[in-house]
């Protein structure tokens, strides 16, 4: 009620002022002088709306026309072409401080497309900056959010008098400014505290007012500024803001799916719901123009956030096909290595990759290389002819391998382990001691992948034939102690169905064995030539730690390795094993395991007990005759 009455005595307040103001006058003249109603007296005509109990109706009435008017001096700033135009137009007609703010946004426009950083000495800018600051009550909600972004892209002092009372301006006007408005204002606060400048409290109050009123949002273009800014967000905050954009994602531009998918991946944040209605959009819309700097973007949220979706993937890889000509060799680059972490290999664009190394290595930096070599390596990405690819890759490696980091070195190592690749020099440069002391130290997890990483590289030269010898493992760094490893349900069924097919003999099977390689060995079986199992405790063996029993292997007797392929030891939509178990595979083989490969996708069809223990007596058959047909 007290609302209603202050709304209706407020519409006669500035008539009746301005009777009076008139009957005071002084008649010196008859002639009637029109002069415009200030603009605090034209808002208190149309009060505000936004009362407690009504939330958007200011919003909506500030969009209409009413009260506001574009001037003649403000439709000729608007046509001219350069910043002393501007300027001049400014002396010529400018008078009230809506006009100067509108000319300082023009001006920057002009300034950012001609350039003349020059003329913000000029005193016809320095005018237009007092004019303002003297009568900055008066100047429009919208431009007053435009003057902060556009003072501080001229370059204006963060401490000058004039944004300090635009600030002071927008502190009190706050509540009635729209949601796009406020989305501006956390744009510029967010760029204001990258600078090392902020204003606390105009930030708190600005944050409470996005959190309540964010039912209001209702255009993609505001979505698209608030979720780029999440770092000042609550939790809460975002989530609401993830709820709206699901809801307006329909109307998303290929843009606005871009930075929105970029703001998720920056903050970590994998909305599964938003992602695959961005997704949808972005595969369905024929009227979409899928540009490069889209494409690599989209890929990239996906890898970050770990996100699979095999149709906009095969899209990006046939739209960027015949473009990989014009792509530098970051955009390559980063292209693979975050399909390589979605575990998706697609062949022909990878060739591409191999073959537009091979055609501008001159512009690939080192760490560029040994990302591409990562790449391949994680996705067991051989090339058919790669004697020219892998030459280059090694004339580049010559002249800064060993200035690269530890860690770096270790992973570059590796990898051309997996691409059978790595020559005695690379080898021997990681498994110096010196050099493995600077992997020591740090996260247990972080010591122990690396750990794994150098057995793995000295298997690799004591299997493979490269012309140097090492007689045990060159690796220094302690296993992690007090680490309890759990088995994954594959695996211990795996184990009981072992375990019923040696009729529970414990002395002929070892489970989860770990070799000196750096590889596990699901269930380990010495069968005779019969393929019938022999106990095992009293032979040698040469790939655990200890060496094994005295024994020899009898004649005919042979070294059966079960190993478990999980669903994620497979790239994505195939059944080729990544490079890791591809090699581990590779390295059981010629320590002289025969290896019974145990996939998840058959391995989940079996329902009984007894169709395991059957399939695995079938596997191990097979693999047997596959070797003994060799």
């Amino acid at each position: 009620m007290t609302t209603r009455l202050l709304c209706r005595w407020a519409r006669w307040f500035p008539h009746c002022s301005q009777v009076a103001v008139a009957s005071a006058r002084p008649q010196t003249s008859t002639v009637h002088h029109t002069e415009p109603l200030c603009p605090m007296s034209v808002s208190w005509i149309r009060p505000s709306a936004r009362h407690f109990c009504q939330g958007n109706e200011l919003a909506r009435m500030e969009e209409t026309p009413f009260p506001y008017e574009c001037t003649e001096l403000v439709k000729l700033v608007e046509k001219a072409s350069t910043p002393q135009e501007v300027l001049q137009l400014w002396a010529e007609q400018g008078r009230s401080a809506s006009d100067a703010a509108r000319c300082l946004v023009q001006l920057n426009l002009r300034i950012m497309e001609k350039g003349g950083k020059e003329i913000l000495q000029d005193p016809r800018f320095e005018h237009m900056l007092e004019t303002v600051n003297a009568q900055v009550s008066s100047v429009w909600n919208g431009s007053l959010v435009a003057l902060l972004r556009t003072l501080t892209m001229l370059g204006v002092p963060s401490d000058a008098p004039v944004l300090h009372s635009i600030q002071n301006e927008v502190l009190w006007r706050i509540r009635r400014l729209t949601y796009r408005q406020l989305a501006y204002l956390v744009d510029w606060v967010a760029f204001q505290r990258k600078r090392g400048y902020e204003n606390e409290a105009l930030t708190t109050i600005l944050l409470k007012q996005l959190e309540l009123r964010w039912t209001e949002l209702s255009d993609s273009r505001t979505i698209t500024i608030l979720m780029g800014r999440a770092l000042l967000f609550s939790p809460t905050l975002m989530d609401k803001l993830e709820d709206k954009a699901l809801e307006l994602a329909e109307s998303f531009s290929a843009d606005d799916i871009r930075k929105v998918a970029l703001a998720l991946a920056s903050q970590n944040r994998r909305a599964v719901s938003l992602l695959r209605a961005l997704s949808y959009h972005l595969n369905q819309k024929s009227s979409f123009e899928l540009k490069t700097p889209l494409l690599l973007d989209i890929a990239y949220t996906y890898g970050k956030l770990n996100f699979h979706q095999a149709l906009v993937l095969q899209r990006i890889a046939t739209e960027l096909l015949p473009r990989l000509s014009d792509l530098s060799s970051l955009d390559v680059t980063r292209c693979a290595k975050s399909l390589a972490f979605l575990k998706w290999l697609h062949l022909p664009l990878f060739e591409g990759f191999a073959q537009h190394y091979v055609n501008y290595s001159e512009s690939y930096s080192t760490l560029q290389v040994c990302n591409l070599l990562m790449s391949f390596a994680k996705l067991n990405f051989q090339l058919g002819r790669g004697e020219e690819f892998y030459h280059k890759v090694h004339k580049a490696l010559e002249r800064s391998f060993q200035n690269l980091e530890p860690f770096l070195k270790t992973d570059v190592v590796w990898s051309l382990c997996v691409l059978n690749q790595a020559n005695p020099d690379y080898i021997s440069s990681v498994t110096k001691h010196d050099f493995q002391k600077k992997l020591s130290g740090g996260f247990v997890d972080r010591t122990e992948n690396y750990r794994l990483k150098l057995l793995h590289i000295s298997a690799f030269a004591q299997l493979e034939p490269l012309g140097i010898n090492i007689k045990s493992p060159a690796v220094l760094l302690p296993a992690a102690q007090g680490k309890v490893e759990t088995n994954t349900p594959m695996q211990s069924s795996l184990h009981i169905t072992l375990q019923s097919l040696t009729n529970s003999r414990t002395q002929a099977l070892r489970t989860a064995v770990k070799t000196v390689y750096g590889w596990t060995i699901d269930g380990e079986l010495v069968v005779d030539s019969e393929n019938k199992p022999i106990d095992l405790e009293n032979l040698k063996a040469p790939h655990l730690p200890g060496g094994g029993g005295p024994d020899a292997l009898p004649a005919g007797a042979r070294r059966i390795a079960f190993v478990s392929w999980e669903f994620s030891n497979f790239c994505l939509k195939s059944k080729d094993l990544l490079g890791r178990f591809a090699m581990q595979k590779r390295h059981l083989q010629l320590a002289g395991f025969i290896v019974v490969e145990v996939p998840y996708f058959e391995w989940l069809e079996l329902k009984s007990d007894w169709q395991k223990v059957a399939y695995l007596k079938d596997k191990l058959g097979k693999a047997v005759a596959e070797d003994m047909a060799k």
